[in-house]
């Protein structure tokens, strides 16, 4: 008879049950750890999101810091400026009628290029860093309807618009009502520009 058997099987289950205490363990503490992270993430997010928008960024001064004209008759124009850690952001968005609209964007168009449908919208909880809810606006990049986008730069576009053009500019133009078209422009823009107070 084989008397070392039984202390080999012992030995076997004490093994097994060590090693699923350590998994047990293990699995713990990588858990605990996503959750940690995951919410500081989502702190970190979420304060970068509402953090750095300076006060007195005035739709008439974000277009000089642009470098860019706004239609006189534009109606309803918002602006907002918000430091980054590596660069700024500025928004300026207003609404004309749709025909005005379309004319003033024509020449923003680089060539051969043309302003295209939002095909792959956001969520509807999508928050940018430097977003327009900001600004009490739905994001564009959510939006589907009546909506194009596009973009230009400094040495991509020639309109007397963009004479004084300093940074490439992100673009939305969402006809959010018959005959009506609101304008979204984002652009980066170098740090250390002081809004009006």
């Amino acid at each position: 008879m084989d008397s070392t058997r039984p202390d080999g099987a012992r030995l076997r289950r004490r093994l097994l049950v060590a090693v699923a205490g350590l998994v047990g363990v293990v699995t713990v503490a990588v858990g605990a750890f996503y959750l940690l992270a995951t919410t500081w993430l989502s702190d970190s997010t979420k304060k970068e999101k509402e953090c750095c928008w300076e006060a007195g960024a005035t739709p008439a001064w974000m277009s000089e810091q642009i470098g860019l004209r706004v239609p006189k008759n534009a109606t309803d124009r918002r602006a907002g400026y918000k430091v980054g850690e590596r660069y700024d952001t500025g928004l300026l968005s207003f609404t004309l009628p749709t025909r005005e609209a379309t004319a003033y964007l024509a020449p923003l168009t680089p060539k051969g290029a043309r302003m295209i449908r939002n095909l792959e919208p956001e969520p509807a909880d999508y928050r940018p860093a430097a977003g327009f809810a900001h600004l009490g606006l739905p994001e564009p990049e959510t939006l589907v309807a009546g909506m194009l986008m596009g973009g230009f730069c400094p040495d991509n576009v020639s309109s007397p618009d963009t004479e004084h053009l300093a940074y490439c500019v992100k673009v939305f133009s969402h006809e959010y009502a018959p005959g009506t078209t609101r304008i979204y422009l984002r652009s980066t823009i170098e740090p250390g520009l002081t809004p009006p107070r």
